[in-house]
């Protein structure tokens, strides 16, 4: 894939999203002119760019929706049915750039421009008197060619010419009109032709000359799409004062590397430890500029939420209005990448079982020191901990005896059950219990984690807590049979030692009490199935949190925290269970960074 096309495909989405969230937000406002101007330039940009990269049914549907939104600039208001009409529109250009990006042919569009309801519409604004759609015309390249045994070809393409200047306005033409006319055998013409047509419509026009044996239309511009053997990897927007502070740095990098060159020399150890010091703010600094590269805002994967509350309410016919708050703040690219479906998700859920008519569901994002924490809440009708736990135990995923000592929060989290569902009966959007399983599971791959709250009558929120990168992340180093392994540190509540005498056996589980509560002991020994030692006085435990319940992992000791470069394994090593990258520390050792979930989930 060339990178312009990469480029191309990466920009028009970002259009689409915005068109689309637009939409919904003139639909509730049909006389914001500042909207309507802002749907109308987003159509003309991707028309501009697909007609650039010769992608000729993206443009002309792009085209086609710019002058509509133009008629309706002119009125002054966009009516209801024409919304649908135009999101169905946004929906047919998101399927073109699918085929785009499938280096399929793109699907014909032109069905569409004949939609009964779309054509009503404008032609009412066009009918309305003071209102004059304003004519947009293209630039057009025709070359043109005559069968051989074509007789009198010049006089042939002067009757072509003439038809065509009735199209337009003929601005080139390869030979010129005189050039013609002084007579010669002429096979092929070079024209250049400015009509308020489109390309679909000139062919049209072409095909009614027999005599013609090949025709090519385009815009002059027309960069074809390379294909490449290859395939690009995402882009990602950098701006130029960034990258004026990575030159800046690079800068004070090669400095730094020819003061630590001279103080080894002359073996200046002071200089040295100086030197040294000056290297390390150098690359924090340059760790954080790396980060900001990465970034990106959480609108771009809750841009598209407006439009799907939208659909969802109307297809289940309530009134729901959808609250967006925090959106600038910025995750790394990765991670907004694997929260997408997770988010829609948990909308889907609050729009079928938390809203039984009229509601409002509030998307929420802040930052908690080096963490962002992502919440989805409805002001519906909340969760029973009781139907939950009985649901769980009609479908054999708990035992009598955990129905009847399990507290409420703990019956909160199973819904995150796989096969787990309360619904009555399947939806489109619910019921065959498959979501919420896959959310927390996403969740904790990044490394995060997730809390449901919720009070019958009063609503659900689902809160997640994630990393600001998966990158270059803090982790808490663990010993274990004389072997170092780290715990990402957005998986660790609390580091403590507990007195074995403090340790109780609960059947066949050992527990102990944590802040009045009971958590169930797990030796990570055991886990990796390396020899356990005989008991200490006491016992190092990580209190964390695994598929909605807190347990304390025991170990051998503590190493301390450190931040590090996370890199994926090689295969095969990769396919192990439980194994979530790997890291280099600064004396040469590898290190593992454990994935508790996966390893729990192989136990069992």
């Amino acid at each position: 894939m060339s990178k312009y096309k990469v480029m191309f495909l990466t920009e028009a989405r970002e259009h689409l999203q915005k068109m689309s969230a637009q939409l919904v937000t003139v639909e509730a406002d049909p006389s914001n002119q500042n909207g309507i101007d802002a749907l109308f330039r987003q159509a003309h940009s991707i028309k501009g760019m697909a007609a650039s990269m010769g992608f000729m049914q993206t443009a002309g549907l792009a085209h086609h929706l710019e002058d509509t939104l133009d008629l309706f600039r002119q009125k002054g208001h966009i009516t209801p049915e024409a919304i649908d009409s135009l999101l169905a529109g946004v929906d047919l250009l998101e399927a073109l750039l699918e085929d785009i990006d499938a280096d399929r042919e793109e699907r014909k569009v032109e069905e569409f421009y004949h939609a009964k309801e779309l054509r009503h519409e404008v032609a009412e604004v066009a009918d309305a008197g003071t209102v004059s759609p304003t004519v947009v015309e293209e630039k057009f390249r025709l070359q043109l060619s005559l069968h051989d045994k074509v007789v009198s070809p010049a006089a042939r393409f002067l009757v072509i010419l003439r038809h065509l200047s009735t199209l337009g306005k003929v601005l080139t033409s390869d030979p010129t009109q005189e050039q013609i006319l002084r007579g010669g055998v002429v096979r092929h013409l070079d024209l250049t032709l400015q009509t308020s047509l489109d390309i679909g419509a000139i062919k049209a026009c072409l095909k009614n000359y027999s005599e013609i044996s090949n025709s090519d239309v385009a815009l002059p511009e027309t960069k074809p799409a390379a294909q490449g053997a290859g395939s690009a990897g995402a882009t990602v927007r950098v701006g130029t004062d960034l990258l004026d502070r990575f030159i800046s740095l690079t800068g004070e990098l090669i400095t730094s590397r020819y003061m630590l060159q001279s103080a080894a020399g002359a073996k200046d150890w002071g200089a040295m430890k100086d030197g040294l010091g000056r290297l390390a703010r150098l690359v924090k600094d340059l760790h954080h500029q790396v980060l900001q590269v990465r970034m990106m805002p959480i609108d771009t994967v809750t841009g598209r939420l407006p439009r799907l509350v939208r659909d969802l309410s109307r297809k289940s016919n309530k009134d729901i209005r959808l609250e967006l708050e925090g959106t600038g703040i910025e995750l790394d690219r990765s991670i907004l990448e694997e929260l997408t479906d997770p988010l829609v998700h948990m909308v889907r859920n609050a729009i079928d079982h938390g809203i039984e008519q009229k509601g409002t569901i509030t998307v929420r994002a802040w930052r908690q020191r080096d963490q962002v924490m992502l919440q989805v809440a409805d002001n519906g009708a909340g969760m029973n901990p009781e139907t939950l736990r009985r649901r769980a135990f009609e479908k054999g995923l708990i035992s009598q005896a955990q129905l009847e000592a399990m507290r409420d929060y703990d019956a909160l989290q199973l819904i995150c059950l796989p096969g787990f569902s309360t619904a009555p009966q399947v939806t489109e959007t619910s019921g065959r219990g498959v979501g919420m399983d896959v959310v927390k599971s996403a969740v904790e791959k990044l490394g995060g984690v997730l809390h449901i709250d919720a009070v019958q009558g009063r609503g659900t929120r689902f809160t997640l807590k994630l990393p600001l990168s998966v990158a270059i992340i803090k982790v808490l180093l663990l010993h274990v049979d004389g072997k170092q392994v780290a715990l990402p540190i957005t998986r660790v509540l609390q580091t403590i030692e507990v007195d074995r005498h403090q340790i109780q056996i609960s059947g066949k589980q050992r527990v102990f009490s944590h802040h009045e509560e009971l958590l169930p002991l797990i030796s990570l020994r055991k886990i990796l199935n390396l020899p356990i030692p005989k008991a200490a006085e006491f016992v190092a435990v990580v209190v964390t949190e695994v598929l909605g319940r807190k347990i304390g992992l025991v170990v051998d000791g503590f190493s301390g925290q450190r931040e590090v470069f996370v890199q994926k394994v090689p295969s095969p090593v990769d396919r192990l269970h439980g194994l979530g990258g790997g890291t280099i520390l600064g004396d040469g050792r590898i290190v593992f960074i454990l994935d508790i979930q996966g390893l729990l989930e192989r136990r069992r």
